[in-house]
């Protein structure tokens, strides 16, 4: 693992936890840190020891409580979209991640922050949590691509109410509305519930849920056809090992070994 000087980076059994460790800015996102993920969420992609991947934020008053402001205070015409596009293609490298990815919020997930939870795969948050894409407070509008993931998690109407108000959510509310995954009490149940879960998605065929996380994300690219990337995926799994030992184990009432072949 590369050195960070944003990121805290640990991996154990298969699972790599990134922790966004700026807790005196309340783990606000700067072009560095923002620079880092990238670099840590695709090292990654190839990297055989990681099977999963956590990010969290340092501390206990937030995930990641947005962008940094005296950053984007200095941003004309030119640099602030060379700046939405920086932060867009990080985050997409976290959505099309082959490994799964959960977001652990444990405290607020405002403007980046929101967005940076929202292009992982599934989010788990403690009860305190708040949600928001307050831009609008700032003259400016979610650059990270929050307008069109929120708009798909949650619908257009309440997509566009939450960004035009600027209002924060809690976390059992962003539960309801298919923002978050689930809802644990406090942090010392938020790690221990993404690990289970990414404990339950790793011992599946590494191959198929790689597939299903593409196959999804086609759903919201409309120059994909999802239909037919769904056929070609289906059709690379039929060849794989891991299909052939999936079908096996199950014929042979016993437990798979998926190799991710």
């Amino acid at each position: 693992m590369a050195d960070y000087q944003n990121l805290i980076s640990e991996i154990r059994e298969g699972i790599l936890t990134l922790t966004i460790n700026r807790p005196d800015k309340l783990n606000a996102l700067n072009a560095a840190t923002v620079s880092e993920i990238k670099t840590a969420i695709e090292d990654a992609y190839d990297d055989k020891k990681v099977q999963g991947v956590i990010f969290t934020g340092a501390g206990h008053k937030a995930f990641v409580a947005g962008a940094d402001i005296k950053e984007i205070a200095e941003l004309n015409e030119v640099y602030g979209r060379k700046f939405a596009e920086q932060g867009q293609e990080a985050f997409f490298s976290i959505e099309n991640c082959p490994k799964p990815v959960i977001a652990a919020i444990n405290g607020f997930a405002l403007g980046g922050g929101c967005e940076l939870a929202m292009a992982c795969h599934l989010r788990v948050a403690t009860e305190h949590a708040k949600f928001g894409q307050p831009e609008v407070n700032l003259g400016i509008i979610p650059g990270y691509g929050g307008t069109q993931r929120l708009t798909q998690l949650i619908g257009k109407g309440k997509a566009l109410e939450m960004m035009m108000t600027g209002e924060m959510i809690s976390a059992k509310r962003a539960e309801q509305l298919g923002l978050v995954n689930h809802v644990v009490k406090d942090e010392a149940d938020l790690l221990p519930k993404c690990r289970e879960l990414l404990k339950k998605i790793i011992s599946k065929a590494p191959l198929a849920v790689s597939m299903v996380i593409n196959c999804v994300n086609a759903v919201f690219h409309p120059e994909e056809k999802g239909y037919q990337t769904e056929a070609n995926s289906f059709s690379n799994c039929c060849k794989s090992e891991d299909f052939k030992e999936g079908t096996s184990a199950f014929l042979e009432k016993r437990a798979p070994a998926f190799k991710g072949e």
